[in-house]
């Protein structure tokens, strides 16, 4: 039997504020950008270096969060990386995203009142459902 996982965890911070739309029935889905850093010490320096990747994220049914999505907000999610493609003045293009199954607002960015918390995606569900479900932030395990 073949076996194989699409997984992504991810632990960074928002670029910007995310961008919002909804599809013709009405379902928003946000779209943002996250930043994650590593950093090495380099065998021949003495210098630490730094480097950051950013990672294209789309969020469905983001209804109860969105007004927490702001640039420099830190998040730790969960997903899978989706590749498709599209036609843009007849030039066929890729693009690679993480479709978040689940959120967690971490610090950062946030003012007091703006709590953590954790939010789930549900696209093949009809919506109906609560997006706060099963993990808290005391399931983190940092």
């Amino acid at each position: 039997m073949s076996r194989s996982v699409n997984r992504v965890e991810l632990l960074g911070h928002l670029g910007k504020d995310a961008e919002v739309k909804f599809t013709p029935t009405g379902i928003q889905v946000a779209s943002f950008s996250i930043a994650t850093s590593r950093s090495w010490k380099p065998k021949d320096s003495s210098e630490w270096k730094e480097a950051t990747d950013w990672h294209r994220c789309i969020f469905w049914r983001c209804e109860n969060i969105r007004q927490f999505l702001t640039k420099g907000k830190q998040l730790f999610l969960t997903g899978r990386m989706q590749t498709r493609q599209y036609e843009y003045e007849g030039v066929t293009r890729y693009v690679t995203e993480v479709i978040v199954e689940e959120l967690i607002l971490l610090g950062g960015g946030a003012s007091p009142d703006r709590g953590g918390g954790a939010y789930a995606s549900s696209p093949g569900n009809g919506g109906g459902e609560d997006p706060q479900q099963g993990i808290t932030e005391d399931d983190v395990p940092f």
